[in-house]
């Protein structure tokens, strides 16, 4: 009996024990795969956050590459730019420097003072008669006479920005060129003081009072003037002979908005031919109203010191020039005494 007891109590451990065993096991097979499901859970994430941060960290390499890439390619287009514009400028001053050159050969270039009086003329020479950065040329021939002058653009005085004098020109006098000490002739300007010529013996000829005053010459001004400046103008001179310095025949030619202007005359009196001509009529003088009909001059002389200056008058609305046979003459100063103030 005691026998079977102890059999069966050793079949029962042997139960409990293999029962026990399963059960670890079992446990130990559910942590386990529990384990492995959050590990794989976490590498599942840890990898899609690889994966997002790979392709932002590509996004913005490229996104930085395209950007690199199109600086690049604007610094090189502003570079080409600024090579084409370099390469266009010197090509530019090239073509200037070689026209001039052209423009010049057979003359000797020289500075003379805008201002000088002295009538003296050198013999083949080419000098700037354009007042300030104004580039006028003018040529003479062998014998010293002026013959050709030159401009690309005429550019008007400017009373606000350049030193214009009273009289409305840039010098006190003209230069004293052989034959304007004639009572018939004055120091004639090939480019007006308004039209910013100097008045050295480069730009002065002995020309016709009339002529110069009232004539084509004036004309030919007043047209650039009124148009506002001119451009490609040209002035061919002749003489009679090779000892005079008396101009026999203008002719300009210039540009006016659009226009080309020829202007041919000679140094003569304009209404002596066309009165040889019989294009006047004999008729009365007209009296030339005096200064006291003529009108208020305190409504002009602005600061009331009894003279009227070029500004003054234009600024009451007057146009210039004012010449000898106005009211308001006698108030002005006519340096040069040609009869005209402001021409």
């Amino acid at each position: 009996m005691k026998k079977k007891t102890n059999t069966l109590i050793v079949l029962l451990l042997t139960i409990f024990m293999v029962g026990c065993t399963d059960a670890e096991e079992a446990s130990t097979t559910d942590a386990e795969t529990d384990v492995q499901e959050e590990s794989a859970e976490e590498t599942t994430e840890s990898s899609e956050q690889e994966e997002a941060r790979i392709a932002a960290e590509k996004k913005e390499a490229e996104e930085k590459a395209a950007a690199e890439e199109k600086e690049a390619a604007e610094k090189l287009a502003k570079e080409k730019e600024a090579q084409e514009l370099a390469a266009k400028e010197k090509a530019e001053k090239e073509a200037a420097a070689k026209q001039k050159d052209e423009l010049f050969a057979g003359y000797e270039p020289i500075e003379v003072d805008g201002g000088d009086l002295s009538g003296h003329r050198e013999a083949n020479v080419v000098v700037q008669i354009g007042f300030g950065d104004r580039e006028y040329w003018a040529f003479t021939n062998e014998h010293a006479q002026l013959v050709r002058v030159i401009a690309d653009e005429i550019i008007l005085q400017d009373d606000d920005n350049e030193p214009v004098l009273s009289s409305g020109r840039y010098y006190y006098d003209e230069a004293k060129v052989p034959g304007v000490e004639s009572d018939v002739l004055d120091e004639g300007h090939v480019i007006a003081d308004s039209l910013g010529g100097v008045a050295n013996a480069y730009n002065i000829t002995p020309q016709e009072s009339t002529l110069n005053r009232h004539g084509d010459q004036a004309y030919m001004e007043d047209v650039m003037r009124s148009a506002g400046g001119a451009t490609n103008f040209e002035a061919i001179i002749t003489y009679p002979d090779t000892e005079t310095q008396i101009p026999s025949s203008y002719q300009y030619t210039y540009t006016v908005a659009g226009n080309e202007v020829v202007d041919t005359f000679d140094n003569v009196n304009p209404d002596e031919i066309n009165a040889e001509l019989g294009l006047t009529t004999e008729s009365e003088p007209a009296e030339t109203p005096s200064a006291d009909t003529g009108g208020d001059v305190s409504s002009v002389d602005a600061n009331g010191n009894g003279q009227v200056t070029i500004q003054e008058a234009k600024d009451a609305g007057f146009s210039m020039p004012i010449t000898s046979d106005h009211w308001l003459y006698q108030y002005m100063d006519d340096r040069d005494g040609d009869g005209m103030v402001g021409e």
